[in-house]
């Protein structure tokens, strides 16, 4: 049996950059989901057979995309769970730029509560997995009593059909706040712990390389970003 790869090949749009024209980081976040949809997709099942929600996204931002106009993808299971699995994906820009992306993705039932992967997944994509491991525990530390705190505006287009705001939309204040630094490489990682919705007092708290989304006290996700980037352990498996 042949692993599975999957690739698609997409045109970078002028609402996917910046000012500068580099390609943004929620737009990264959505081109991934897109790609894991179109090769689910592709493999057989329906729409409305799968749910999947994002636990992790990493990207190593080898090459800033600033100046490409379209971007290659291509995607392949990186290793399972119980009820999740590791999506690696590379991009590659026609003009250089680079980055390698693995996201951790928790199968979910028609009750939203985890589903074991069955049969048919193994068969598909358990070849590429190769016996390794999906892990998916969070890693990002709880925010200081001192980081810097402010308000974020959650909006009606943030919200996708689980009622919840995208796992893309969460890439926005990573932008807004770290902005002097994309445009070198470097390394993001970003955890989902409990899901925002559209009503949540969203605050914002910031230390250093550090970022949390916090409602009523809760840290509802995690995001780092460090600059550099050497390829991590997932960049080359």
């Amino acid at each position: 049996m042949t692993a599975r790869r999957f690739s698609a090949l997409r045109p970078i749009r002028l609402s996917d950059t910046d000012t500068t024209g580099r390609l943004r980081l929620d737009a990264v976040a959505r081109y991934l989901q897109d790609v894991a949809a179109d090769d689910v997709l592709d493999a057989g099942w329906a729409p409305d057979e799968h749910i999947w929600v994002v636990r992790r996204t990493a990207l190593d931002v080898i090459a800033p995309f600033l100046d490409d106009t379209s971007v290659e993808l291509a995607t392949w299971c990186g290793g399972t769970a119980a009820s999740a699995a590791a999506r690696r994906t590379s991009l590659t820009g026609d003009r250089g730029g680079r980055i390698e992306a693995e996201m951790i993705w928790i199968h979910l039932g028609p009750g939203l509560q985890p589903l074991r992967l069955d049969a048919r997944f193994k068969a598909v994509y358990g070849e590429s997995a190769a016996g390794r491991r999906a892990s998916t525990r969070l890693e990002l530390p709880a925010p200081p009593a001192d980081a810097a705190r402010d308000l974020w505006r959650l909006r009606a287009t943030d919200v996708d059909r689980l009622r919840h705001v995208n796992n893309a939309a969460y890439w926005a204040p990573v932008e807004e706040l770290f902005e002097p630094r994309l445009a070198e490489p470097h390394h993001a990682v970003l955890e989902y712990r409990r899901p925002l919705d559209l009503g949540d007092a969203l605050e914002l708290r910031r230390a250093g390389d550090s970022l949390w989304f916090i409602v009523d006290g809760a840290v509802r996700a995690a995001a780092i970003l460090r600059s550099g980037c050497a390829p991590t352990s997932f960049a080359s498996t």
